[in-house]
């Protein structure tokens, strides 16, 4: 095992035991003060474009636009002849089984108007956050492979790695805004959506695993 594969090893396995840790502590407090005092913080200063802004931000993470976003985009990269990555992104989909079975182990209850002020309603439990998983996961590896195809233009590269970013970077805070998830589920989703990133992009720089897939064309 090469040097780097020691360190990747290492840092997967303490997102695994920094989300188990965190997974049990959730699971037997469920209600956390500094939650409450950092929901508060967020929605300090609220407006209706704030209210609206944020929703649009969690859009792509709504059932069943989640779904959708990811079919089309797998579509968008199998008719630009990237047919191999294409597979790939549609393996995404196979998070939401994950993020139901654990949501089911913890069951955190969402937070309610007693505490915080709810802009979205929301049916499943908490714990974790599948909007933070899936954008981790979903945009996380749109961001990997901007950064390795070699035929897509610099200017497309630029433009989906920033449009990418944004929405990682805004997605937890705007779960919080929203009223629809903890602090400390948005840090579940994270921990969770680099975890389930992983072997993601493991088997798809391990080409020899999936050879029979065709390899990416130019676009």
């Amino acid at each position: 095992m090469t040097k780097k594969h020691q360190i990747l090893s290492a840092l997967l396995f303490i997102l695994l035991a920094s989300f188990i840790a965190l997974s049990i502590f959730i699971a037997k407090n469920p209600i956390l003060a500094f939650d409450v005092d950092v929901s508060l913080a967020v929605q300090k200063y609220h407006s209706e474009w704030m209210d609206k802004f944020m929703l649009a931000i969690s859009f792509f993470g709504e059932l069943p636009w989640s779904l959708i976003s990811v079919l089309l985009v797998a579509t968008i990269f199998y008719l630009s002849k990237f047919k191999r990555e294409a597979y790939f992104i549609s393996l995404i989909l196979l998070s939401g089984l994950i993020i139901l079975g654990i949501k089911n182990v913890i069951n955190r209850p969402r937070p309610t108007t007693f505490y915080v002020r709810l802009v979205e309603v929301n049916r499943f439990q908490s714990y974790p956050s599948g909007h933070v998983l899936s954008y981790v996961l979903f945009f996380g590896f749109l961001i990997v492979l901007m950064r390795n195809l070699k035929t897509i233009s610099p200017a497309w590269k630029n433009i989906i790695t920033c449009i990418s970013l944004f929405l990682l970077i805004m997605i937890a805070p705007s779960r919080i805004y929203l009223g629809a998830h903890w602090f400390t589920d948005t840090v579940g989703g994270f921990l969770l959506g680099l975890i389930c990133l992983f072997p993601l992009c493991y088997f798809y720089f391990k080409k020899s695993v999936i050879a029979d897939l065709p390899a990416a064309e130019e676009l």
